[in-house]
């Protein structure tokens, strides 16, 4: 295939499965407001990232098709950054001590994903990591709108519904780093898997 759909999710399951600003903001607003009235903070947070997606897959598809060489370097800075991401991630610690009196809603949701530089690290490297470089640019860009999307679907709820109560079992225990560094370590184990194990 011209995408590597499989191994796409795999790294979009770890990307967006990591805490990182928007999983942060989620485990924060359920936490504080409850899974019910986090409900349409978390559907803006996934739609959002739609937003992103199509300008950048359609202008990155057009940049390869002229200039490949670009689209191969960008290829190995995108994964150079969400490897530095992974390092932040195994670093970090949860908190749920945020929180706003007015629980946010769905506008808020949709400004979290254009705003994280984690979002748009992912899906440039989705793009120049897993798409061929001839990949049709509507297939291309609703193959990464389409995992990404399901992705989030799936696990924005649990951050949200269970984010707390994972938090609140683990922030400050011996559990908690392990956490992390699992997180982190699947993320930079499927960044070298496309680069040097052969995939597109």
């Amino acid at each position: 295939m011209s995408v590597a759909v499989a191994s796409f999710a795999i790294f979009a399951a770890s990307q967006v499965g990591t805490p990182g600003p928007a999983n942060m903001a989620l485990l924060a607003t359920g936490a504080r407001y409850g899974f019910r009235r986090a409900v349409p903070f978390m559907l803006g947070v996934a739609f959002g990232k739609q937003l992103i997606i199509w300008p950048i897959g359609f202008g990155l598809m057009e940049l390869a098709d002229r200039a490949p060489f670009i689209f191969s370097a960008l290829k190995y800075v995108s994964a150079a950054y969400i490897i530095w991401l992974a390092w932040k991630v195994a670093n970090l610690r949860l908190n749920t001590e945020q929180g706003r009196e007015t629980a946010p809603g769905f506008a808020a949701g949709l400004i979290v994903h254009p705003l994280n530089p984690k979002a748009w690290a992912m899906i440039v490297g989705g793009f120049t990591a897993f798409v061929a470089a001839d990949t049709p640019t509507v297939e291309a860009t609703a193959t990464i709108a389409a995992v990404l999307l399901a992705c989030q679907l799936l696990m924005h709820p649990v951050w949200t519904l269970g984010g707390h109560a994972i938090a609140r079992t683990l922030a400050g225990t011996r559990a908690e780093p392990y956490l992390m560094y699992t997180l982190a370590g699947l993320t930079v184990a499927s960044v070298m898997f496309v680069l040097f194990g052969g995939g597109t």
